[in-house]
């Protein structure tokens, strides 16, 4: 072996990220997601039908004493059920898919490095989460004659810090996975825990006081609350830096668990 070959060898893998190669990466996935009608219709339709839902839910219940109304319910929801479904859920599949294909282990041996493979996985995922993000925001506040948002640096930090930690928590949860029918349960206890206690379908306001604060905690909360101020400016300085620092610690602890556990090969 030359000394040329010998330094290619023993030098570490590229550290800056490549547009090009994220790109060529991205359009193989979108390839491979437009094929998968299954994943399609859970990114799709799940997400529009689970909005009307919520506008029931809100319609039945009474949150005027609660200072909300349908559309400060149904917006933020929405947006809530796009980042469970399209994004949360189904990049836990194909993460998993694509180690138990052993494509992951394939690209690792090439140019292009962990992060750049892991978000090449994720574009597709992001690119229709945020396209629908932005349809059901605009689409639901004409229907429901809410006008434009009152905050909408928050709505943005919403749904951008909404999407990264998604993916970051998809990627964390795939570690969990065996397999690719595995991969449809794992995303379900993150899935009801959200629906049921971060403010989707049930205001958080209409628990106890310790039940509330314990669901301020939760990952999805933070995202529910940012939606909502952007949408009704109704929070303050303390409790928007409050959400913030939440979403941005659950996006660092699954950095963390991604570093730590996620595994490129399929377990044997």
């Amino acid at each position: 072996m030359s000394a040329v070959t010998t330094e290619r060898a023993a030098a570490p893998r590229v550290a800056r990220i490549s547009t090009k190669r994220l790109a060529a990466l991205g359009r193989a996935e979108l390839t491979l997601l437009l094929r998968n009608r299954s994943a399609l219709f859970v990114a799709l339709l799940l997400p529009i039908a689970m909005t009307f839902s919520i506008k029931s839910a809100a319609e039945q219940a009474d949150i005027s004493e609660l200072g909300l109304s349908v559309g400060s319910m149904v917006l933020p929801g929405s947006v809530g059920v796009v980042l469970l479904f399209a994004v949360y859920s189904n990049l836990v599949g194909v993460y998993v898919a694509r180690r138990e294909e052993l494509v992951l282990k394939r690209l690792r041996t090439g140019e292009a490095n962990d992060l750049e493979i892991l978000s090449a996985g994720a574009l597709p995922s992001v690119a229709l989460g945020v396209a629908q993000s932005v349809l059901l925001l605009v689409g639901g506040a004409v229907l429901l004659d809410m006008g434009a948002p009152e905050r909408l640096d928050l709505v943005v930090a919403g749904v951008v810090l909404g999407m990264v930690m998604m993916t970051v928590l998809a990627a964390a949860s795939a570690s969990f996975a065996r397999t690719t029918e595995m991969a449809q349960l794992i995303p379900m206890p993150m899935m009801l825990v959200s629906f049921a206690a971060s403010g989707l379908f049930v205001p958080l306001e209409v628990f106890p006081d310790t039940l509330e604060n314990v669901c301020r905690w939760l990952p999805m909360t933070p995202i529910t609350d940012l939606l909502r101020a952007g949408v009704t400016g109704g929070l303050d300085g303390t409790a928007t830096l409050r959400a913030l620092g939440i979403a941005v610690a659950w996006t660092l602890l699954g950095a963390y668990g991604v570093r730590r556990r996620f595994r490129w090969e399929p377990r044997r």
